[in-house]
């Protein structure tokens, strides 16, 4: 597995998005260094994702998600950590929650999968990914409220990452079509969520057309210790459409 370890303190664990290309660094690289004066903070690459070996006949499930993320966690001998899921690893970091809750601190939330949803028309492109320098730059433009500020350069980036050998085989195969059902087989029970006992930050683009607003409203319905921050003119990327403030508020509400 490949990680990221540095700063001091508590530690938070940081699970990035199902995005093609996507690492951990690319997904938080604006978070990190607001976070880790403070905070220990680990930021893995999901298995199947970065620069995690992708183990041949690993099957690329909720269970086996959560529990190679748990495995981070015992491998760094963390017995407990904040969590920040960001999407996709909204999914892991509530799977997380309702199966060994004991090695949560506080939990945050992100434009996370989780619960149901009708599948977006964008969620459904995201993980219908093609490779090419277009259509990764039409991603970009779909993940971000005002598109016209991603550069070339980082849509170069992300698209040369996703075509390394081996990766854009394992993305194709995480999330074939029809994938209304990917959604569903990362949805956490109703009880469970019910059932968590975390003090719960949960934040949403406004305008995010990959994951609906109304998911973090059903989590706020649901979680007791929960509080939601939408953010407008904004969409599927506040922490790096609105990177400082996401930065304050994941450090307030770790500081309560």
């Amino acid at each position: 597995t490949n990680i990221l370890d540095c700063g001091q303190g508590f530690p938070v664990l940081l699970i990035h998005g199902s995005g093609p290309g996507v690492t951990g660094y690319a997904n938080w690289r604006f978070t990190i260094p607001e976070l880790a004066p403070r905070h220990r903070v680990i930021v893995p690459d999901i298995v199947g994702f970065g620069e995690t070996e992708r183990p041949l006949g690993y099957q690329y499930n909720l269970d086996n998600w959560s529990q190679h993320v748990l495995g981070v966690l015992d491998a760094l001998e963390i017995d407990r950590a904040h969590v920040v899921g960001n999407s996709f690893g909204g999914a892991l970091a509530l799977a997380m929650a309702a199966r060994a809750p004991e090695r949560i601190g506080k939990l945050v939330l992100m434009g996370s999968v989780g619960v149901p949803f009708k599948i977006t028309a964008g969620l459904n492109k995201v993980w219908g990914y093609t490779p090419s320098f277009e259509e990764m730059k039409n991603l970009f433009a779909l993940f971000a409220f005002d598109g016209s500020r991603v550069s070339d350069e980082l849509v170069a980036l992300r698209y040369h990452s996703s075509i390394r050998p081996g990766y854009q085989e394992t993305y194709a195969s995480m999330f074939p079509a029809p994938r209304q059902r990917w959604v569903d087989a990362m949805t956490c029970p109703d009880a469970s969520i019910r059932a968590l006992p975390h003090e719960t930050l949960i934040l949403h683009g406004r305008e995010d057309r990959v994951i609906p607003l109304q998911v973090s409203f059903h989590l706020l319905q649901r979680i007791e210790r929960a509080q939601l921050h939408v953010f407008g003119r904004c969409g599927h990327w506040i922490q790096i459409e609105h990177a400082k403030t996401f930065s304050q508020l994941l450090l307030g509400h770790f500081s309560q």
